[in-house]
């Protein structure tokens, strides 16, 4: 909340050194990491326990525990009403997690205490007052990633809250992506409304302009995420897919649904490399190494450190680094982590291309990584079509704007079709032949298999005598601290 507050601040600042009057602000968006969990006292204001990111997989023996009870021990026991796999990823394990092994959790939702959320409705609670009046709330995009929302009713399921036995009571109330839902409490905003909310992923959907169906975005961040307009009505996927809730922009407007491809470790490599292994000093320094060899040199590297997302959804899955020879540099690594993001995307737009039966011509990218030139390229070589990014690439912020600014009692634009902006953006064309592409994809494949099924909860011991733990840890070695801190 500090550095939402200080952002604000910042702002308020920038627009007075400019003559522009703050006046002009006529609402707030808040757009946010999705699965991400909180839980707090709604009496004091303060967090019960650390919020839960998204990649965090303390929540895998919650996840065995709850496959295991389900009927045929099928993941996608639950997917006909949610849309989604029962996978470390979602809110609800990471919900289970917190009243299974945090007594303060516990006790504050024994006392009526406790409220829960994502990451959106911790900061609209917050700036509309906390604990003196906050609105407890989220929107539709946000809800269909907990595993607790029925994607067909639009509300929260009871079977699915006995399911993970949460009590629906420390739930959000559920609204729409662009409506107002309070106003501001404090700061130079005060007065200012609330009125748009979404997920980062369909924020950046919004902010593509993608509200045809049949449109798509690939968001280049921490991770990757390549979203599907589907229209209307959700799209089940038999290739590995999420169906989620891509937005609903006002109380009376039709929800959109869109299928989604999840990679786990897109920008994230670029950090490991970085502050893990000391490879590179800059995150800007990675194109520069790549660069320089063009080539992985048959070097490849499979960076599956929380799992495997979509398609194979194989949390046993670890990061590996194959077809080492002795004439293997830092450059080459630093371009096979390159083209690992780029196979992963391939691998959900050949999924993406199976459930629809339309092929994507072109693929529409955005977030921080497409700064990268030489990844953009890679990207349009390794799908063989044009890849193209708008100039202004930070779409996640511009769509959770348009919402705020479209919804009703606000009216500063609309979002119709006709009244949209065109937006200035680049291309990239394949400069590779597809053999060469359709080559170096297969090998790609191959490491992906030998990545698998790496992780037991078998017991197992090793030549110290060292047994496993059920979450895979060796005994009498700590486990791994779960990230402070994953950037959006």
């Amino acid at each position: 909340m500090q550095s939402v507050y200080e952002c604000m601040e910042r702002t308020c600042e920038k627009l007075c050194q400019l003559n522009i009057d703050i006046s002009n602000i006529k609402a707030v968006g808040v757009t946010n990491q999705r699965e991400t969990t909180l839980v707090w006292d709604k009496e004091t204001g303060e967090p019960l326990y650390n919020a839960i990111v998204w990649l965090d997989l303390r929540t895998q023996s919650t996840v065995e525990r709850l496959i295991n009870k389900a009927p045929g021990r099928n993941k996608n026991h639950l997917k006909h009403k949610t849309g989604l796999p029962i996978s470390t990823y979602f809110s609800a394990v990471k919900l289970r997690w917190l009243l299974d092994n945090v007594d303060e959790v516990k006790q504050a939702v024994l006392s009526e205490r406790a409220l829960f959320g994502t990451v959106d409705s911790w900061i609209i609670w917050c700036l509309t007052g906390g604990r003196n009046g906050g609105v407890h709330c989220t929107d539709v995009s946000n809800a269909s990633r907990t595993m607790l929302f029925n994607i067909h009713t639009m509300d929260w399921d009871p079977e699915l809250c006995r399911y993970f036995d949460v009590p629906m009571e420390i739930l959000p109330r559920v609204k729409s992506s662009s409506e107002i839902y309070g106003c501001m409490k404090s700061s130079s905003l005060v007065g200012v409304p609330i009125s748009g909310c979404l997920g980062d992923q369909s924020a950046a959907l919004v902010g593509q302009m993608c509200f045809r169906e049949g449109q798509a975005k690939n968001t280049y961040g921490t991770g990757c995420f390549l979203l599907r307009n589907t229209g209307t009505k959700p799209v089940m996927s038999d290739h590995g897919l999420l169906t989620t809730v891509a937005y609903k922009l006002g109380k009376d407007e039709p929800a959109c649904y869109a299928l989604e491809g999840s990679v786990a470790i897109a920008g994230a490599v670029v950090r490991w490399l970085k502050d893990n292994m000391g490879i590179v000093q800059s995150s800007s320094e990675i194109e520069k190494l790549a660069a320089a060899v063009g080539t992985s040199y048959g070097c490849y590297f499979v960076p599956a450190f929380s799992g495997l997302y979509a398609p194979y959804w194989e949390p046993s899955a670890r990061g590996i680094i194959c077809g080492l020879t002795q004439f293997t540099n830092r450059n080459h690594l630093a371009f096979a982590a390159l083209e690992a993001v780029c196979f992963q995307t391939r691998e959900i737009l050949d999924a993406m291309n199976q459930d629809s039966g339309i092929p994507l011509t072109q693929l529409q990218v955005d977030g921080g990584m497409t700064s990268n030139r030489l990844l953009m390229q890679l990207q349009a070589d390794i799908l063989c079509m044009p890849v193209v990014r708008p100039t202004m690439s930070e779409t996640t912020a511009l769509g959770a704007a348009m919402a705020a600014g479209a919804a009703e009692g606000v009216d500063v634009w609309s979002l119709s079709p006709g009244q949209l902006p065109h937006v200035m953006s680049e291309k990239y064309e394949p400069q590779i032949n597809s053999d060469e592409s359709e080559f170096r994809f297969a090998r790609w494949k191959k490491a992906v298999q030998k990545a698998m099924n790496w992780e037991t909860t078998e017991p197992s011991c090793n030549g110290n005598g060292l047994g496993k733990k059920m979450n895979g840890t060796p005994w009498g070695v700590p486990p791994t601290p779960p990230p402070t801190r994953v950037d959006p």
